[in-house]
């Protein structure tokens, strides 16, 4: 594995996200002096919080997943995620609602899911289910340390045997056709390939292999912060400054300074500070600005569709929801057309309606609700233009909240006491490229090898983290991407155990 050269005894990290933060803590327990820097007044990046009027809004990711990856960032400087956060184990992971009125509880447990599945579909189906769960645990065996949480230097990498099983497991087909070969009903079907959308490209065309993003939520877990999901990045920074690691916050950068092919130093709003090395994460526009080049690449880079986020903080609930409630639509084919080919937004859609105040409810003040409604979009290259936005997105918001009132949440527009609103236009005044908080989308061009690399060609110690570089995008992905940034620094180390123990999962309060 190519690493930096030189000296790399303080490393100034850019951005105080995930990826970020996970960088951070990778460096301080190899013993690298740290500073951060981050343009907003707290940690988070993409991972931020509002407070309106007594409601604690996230504005970033609401899905967390693989809480052992968290529990390795924190185990760098001796510490364990349970420690510093409590997280709470979500069930259902998901409850799954249908345009025929069908609903499915999506269970982590694999008896409780077969039990569900039978119930919803008929025994044959939880046959299916007890075969594809089989796969998922296989398929992300053989990705995890190969494919996944590694280093490209090169595609020559991907030789190995590893790659064969891969393909005996038929991860080279098609996402959507592959899990068909365990479920045939169409339903659940989309319960394990929804997931394609954040990766960006329709399950009909998706490779078989992103399933492991099913995986993820289906089999391995998903799980709540007490405080919210903002309450991650604020741990990770506290166990970072409780290691060493000094924090600028409200510092943007407005360059770097160089010497030949080493950055020197980063310069700030407020002040210069010389470097060893640098982690830069933001978005790779911003990135090929302040490096003042961008890389060559054969094709231009494609992007994952966006996303309109409606924030919603009411006076009441509705019972059918769980924590995490996917609304499908009855077009499912046409959607992922819209999405992806033809840029209009969703004619039929598919909603995530996220309630976080049914695990923590002292996210609103009392008596009162949050609701996340995220539905997918075109991002500005396909379909509207961030300028368009600043017109239709009122319209959007009524368009969605009459989709809702139909699907069973009564009133809600009425009961609405405070609002935040989320369009491609301000994922683009973020300086997301394409409006997008999911960046590059995961075509075959444009993963492992072939997205853009954490090393940056004609600059000797800057390292790039985040979702638009490997592994890719989710919460996941980008804490591995913190940690291979920093191992581009240090070298590999050992894996450790969480402060010296075998435990795999943080310990969570009762559900």
């Amino acid at each position: 594995m190519r690493v930096v050269t030189g000296p790399t005894d303080h490393v100034v990290v850019v951005g105080a996200g995930l990826s970020g933060l996970s960088a951070t803590l990778h460096l301080l327990g190899a013993g690298r002096r740290v500073t951060v820097v981050e343009r907003e007044a707290q940690p988070g990046g993409r991972a931020g919080r509002i407070d309106s009027h007594g409601y604690r809004i996230d504005t970033g990711p609401t899905v967390l997943t693989m809480p052992d990856l968290i529990d390795e960032a924190f185990a760098a400087v001796g510490e364990r995620l349970a420690d510093r956060l409590e997280l709470r184990a979500l069930h259902p992971a998901y409850r799954a609602r249908f345009a025929d009125g069908s609903e499915l509880d999506v269970h982590t447990d694999a008896q409780a899911m077969e039990a569900e599945v039978e119930r919803f579909a008929g025994a044959g189906a939880a046959d299916g289910y007890r075969g594809l769960r089989h796969w998922l645990q296989q398929l992300y065996a053989v990705q995890r340390h190969r494919f996944i949480d590694a280093n490209f230097d090169s595609p020559l990498q991907l030789l190995h045997p590893d790659l064969v099983r891969l393909a005996a497991l038929g991860g080279f087909g098609r996402l959507d056709a592959r899990i068909g070969r365990f479920l045939p009903d169409p339903r659940l079907r989309r319960v394990f390939s929804f997931q394609a959308l954040y990766a960006g490209v329709p399950p009909a065309r998706a490779l078989a292999a992103y399933a492991v993003i099913a995986y993820m939520d289906t089999v391995a877990g998903v799980y709540f912060p007490r405080g919210g999901m903002h309450a991650l990045p604020r741990a990770m920074a506290a166990a970072a400054a409780d290691a060493g690691a000094a924090f600028r916050y409200g510092h943007p950068v407005t360059r770097l300074e160089r010497r030949g092919d080493r950055i020197t130093a980063v310069v700030t709003a407020h002040e210069r500070i010389p470097c060893d090395a640098v982690v830069l994460t933001p978005d790779l526009p911003v990135v090929h600005r302040l490096l003042g080049r961008r890389p060559r690449r054969p094709l231009r880079l494609r992007h994952a569709p966006s996303a309109v986020v409606l924030h919603a903080g009411t006076d009441r609930t509705w019972p059918r929801l769980a924590h995490h409630t996917l609304s499908f639509g009855a077009a499912w084919e046409r959607t992922f057309d819209e999405l992806t080919r033809t840029g209009r937004l969703m004619s039929d859609p598919s909603l995530l309606v996220t309630r976080p105040t049914a695990s923590d409810p002292e996210l609103a003040p009392p008596g009162r609700h949050l609701h996340y409604i995220l539905a997918p979009c075109p991002n500005t290259e396909t379909g509207p233009g961030a300028a368009d936005w600043h017109d239709l997105a009122p319209r959007y918001r009524d368009s969605l909240l009459a989709v809702l009132e139909r699907r069973g949440l009564t009133g809600i527009g009425t009961a609405i006491e405070v609002q935040h609103l989320v369009t491609p236009a301000d994922w683009t005044a973020q300086g997301l490229a394409a409006g997008t908080p999911f960046s590059a989308a995961h075509t075959l061009a444009q993963t492992g090898p072939f997205r853009p690399r954490n090393l940056v060609r004609g600059t000797e110690n800057a390292v790039l983290a985040g979702c638009g570089t490997t592994p890719g995008v989710g919460v996941p992905t980008v804490l591995i991407s913190g940690k291979l940034a920093a191992a581009r620094i240090t070298g590999p180390r050992p894996a450790r155990s969480p402060a010296g123990t075998a435990r795999r999962t943080p310990r969570g309060i009762p559900a």
